[in-house]
């Protein structure tokens, strides 16, 4: 680690995807001219290869500074640096910048894929370690941006995606297609909107924050009060530095002078330690075209400020206090205020009902022979059901390599293959011993794509959370396995709001396998609107409450050996009292000229577009049934009059025994890694 004037510049990790970056970047927009005239190309080169010297390795550009030369000056900067030494971030998204800040941005896949071969280029480098979405351009779904930034990503042309000025939605939007690594935003002393919500989801998604202009373009450097502002100065275009604003801004200015005497600092320095302390997710981006304001913003790492101390200077500064807006109404427009993009249209990758393999070789009543078996899948695939679920511990292993025989008879790119690990064994009376060890990850991944005989799995579940075992370790294992194409993407089954929440930090989860079923509707208070939030789509298992609202126990007699018996809502007293539920929802069907699975299977169909259910059955009968469920359209007021005939209260018996409950989503939390709370928690 280098240092200067005894400040050693420390590393930290930039988000939760592995990115780790110098704690102080520089920015180096200012070299081609940005505010103020630019520097000749030699001092532009000297200043960056000085800043690395004194331990500075993020360097931060656009393909709009300059426009273009700013990155060729930084390429040329480069090849005196050793590369791999160097993290290196560019953006693009802004075509030009006209004139009073009027930007025009694209964030087609076209220009996405065009702009970084151009960066590529001018950098001279073959790969670009952070890569931003500069401004976001509100006409293109935000899913269409990122999956173009993911291929560049598995092409290795950039390592990590950054956004800069998006909205909390887009943030969530774009994390849920590919992890985000970084938010560049601006954040100073006199530009904090973003505590209130940007802040706090970032931390809560594992995404680090880079600020710019953190000293508030210059302001608390001494621009436009200790120096006079050039007569040809851009700044000059922003409310805050313009005349009547400007002198009352002074007095701001006079009081960071008075507490950095206390703290024995420049006010420029103070200034830059209040950001460096707002958090180590934190790497603000200061530029600078003179050496001696670098040293000057180097040496705020020394300044060494306590809570209290954080406290005081952001009370000293107040917002109300601050005279002027942000920027004039164009530049505001381009903020992450008004980032919002359009939702993406068109065809869901699942089929809206999916088929739960596990009851054709055996779960609560006997298994099928296995001809039975493949013939009922490529039966539902020729109705058009394309989202088939197993897991290792279904048979065990032997729904696997059923699944995997059916396949070799169906177009595996038309197929959407969910499977599951985390169950070693299932002892009697329901017991589970469970793993989710990295080892283990990755040994159970290899087995099912043996068994299943297919080179990647779309889907891939942690069935049951093992909680001994850091959320963040298994899901780091996961993640390595979608980099490698052996998954697309990953899912989590009956997890708590915590662990999905850690989860998804470290690697967008894609689905959440839950139970949900007229009488099992626990999860709609906490974590339906935790899924809804983050973008995670929710997959019922057990949509028919086990086959009770299909008539199992009720117009069927329960085989004796079947397994259901062991579930107390099945058994003698209970099932007397839950058949009056089913009695409602058969009048129920004839109102809707449906039988009472179909009227139970809509209402699961109906509770979002999200939503995609996945009842199994062994009889070609029961699949047709359940794909004529599709037909029943329901309003908003036949789903409550449907919900209020199945009141939870009337149910008979608990969801299942001890033992099964203990490993549902209520006891699903993980300890924390190496023992410290994830981000989002610590900041709470």
């Amino acid at each position: 680690m280098a240092e200067h004037r005894g400040v050693r510049i420390p590393r930290v990790k930039l988000g939760t995807q592995g990115l780790e970056v110098s704690k102080l970047g520089f920015g180096c927009m200012g070299l081609t001219g940005g505010y103020d005239d630019p520097v000749p190309e030699e001092v532009g080169i000297s200043i960056i290869t000085d800043a690395f010297a004194k331990g500075i390795t993020f360097f931060d550009t656009s393909d709009i500074y300059g426009p273009k030369t700013n990155e060729i000056l930084v390429g040329k900067a480069l090849k005196k640096l050793p590369r791999e030494e160097v993290q290196l971030a560019t953006k693009f998204g802004v075509v030009k910048r006209g004139a009073d800040l009027v930007l025009v941005t694209n964030g087609t896949p076209e220009y996405v894929r065009s702009c970084c071969e151009s960066s590529l280029e001018r950098l001279g480098v073959e790969y670009i370690d952070l890569y931003y979405v500069h401004r976001i351009d509100t006409s293109v779904p935000i899913e269409d941006t990122m999956g173009e930034l993911k291929k560049l990503v598995e092409e290795g042309k950039i390592k990590y995606i950054g956004l800069s000025e998006a909205s909390p939605d887009t943030i969530r939007r774009a994390h849920a297609v590919h992890p985000i690594t970084a938010l560049q935003t601006e954040w100073s002393l006199w530009t904090r909107e973003i505590e209130q919500e940007i802040v706090p989801l970032c931390r809560e998604l594992g995404i680090g924050i880079v600020p710019y202009s953190p000293l508030g373009r210059g302001f608390f450097g001494g621009k436009g009060v200790t120096e006079t502002l050039p007569a040809n100065s851009a700044l000059g275009m922003f409310p805050r530095f313009q005349a009547g604003n400007l002198d009352k801004n002074k007095v701001l200015y006079a009081r960071m002078e008075k507490l950095a005497k206390k703290h024995d600092c420049t006010p420029v320095q103070l200034a830059l330690s209040w950001v460096l302390h707002r958090g180590d997710d934190v790497v603000p981006i200061p530029g600078t075209t003179k050496i001696k304001n670098l040293d000057n913003n180097i040496c705020s790492l020394r300044t060494k400020l306590k809570e209290d101390d954080v406290k005081e200077i952001s009370d000293a500064v107040p917002s109300e206090d601050v005279a002027g807006d942000l920027g004039n109404e164009n530049y505001v427009r381009s903020s992450w205020k008004y980032a919002n993009t359009p939702r993406r249209e068109g065809k869901p990758p699942v089929s809206k009902l999916g088929f739960g393999c596990m009851g054709l070789s055996g779960a609560y009543n006997d298994p099928v022979p296995e001809e039975v078996g493949i013939s009922i899948i490529t039966n539902a695939f020729a109705k058009g059901i394309t989202f088939f679920d197993t897991s290792d511990i279904y048979g065990p292993k032997i729904n696997e390599i059923l699944v995997g025989k059916a396949l070799k008879k169906l177009p595996r790119e038309e197929v959407q293959l969910a499977t599951k690990f985390g169950i070693v064994t299932i002892e009697a009376g329901g017991a589970m011993v469970v793993s989710g060890t990295p080892e283990y990850v990755r040994a159970c991944c290899e087995s099912s794509l043996e068994r299943l005989g297919v080179e990647y799995i779309d889907l891939y579940y942690v069935h049951r959370i093992d909680t001994s075992v850091p959320i963040e370790d298994t899901m780091g294992e996961l993640k390595k396995l979608v980099e490698e194409g052996k998954i697309k993407y990953i899912g989590l089954s009956e997890a708590s709001p915590d662990t999905i929440r850690r989860a998804h930090a470290v690697h967008p989860i894609t689905a959440l396998q839950m139970e949900w079923s007229l009488w099992t509707r626990e999860i709609e208070q906490e974590i339906v609107p935790l899924c809804r939030e983050l973008g995670i789509g929710i997959v019922p298992f057990s949509p028919l409450g086990c086959g009770f609202f299909g008539g199992k126990g009720v117009t069927e007699t329960l085989p004796a050996n079947s397994a259901l018996g062991n579930f107390p809502r099945f058994q003698a007293g209970n099932l007397d009292k839950n058949k009056v539920l089913y009695a409602r929802m058969e009048k129920l069907a004839r109102k809707h000229d449906c039988t009472p699975v179909q009227l139970a299977l809509s209402w699961v169909l109906h509770r979002g577009e999200d939503v995609v259910p996945i009842p199994g059955t062994t009889k070609i009968k029961n699949l047709d049934k359940n794909i004529g469920s599709l037909r029943v359209k329901l309003t908003e007021d036949d789903v409550k009059e449907i919900s209020d005939a199945v009141p939870i209260e009337d149910i008979a018996g608990e969801r299942s025994n001890e033992n099964y409950v203990r490993y549902s989503w209520k006891y699903a939390n993980t300890p924390p890694r190496d023992g410290k709370l994830p981000a989002y928690q610590a900041s709470i």
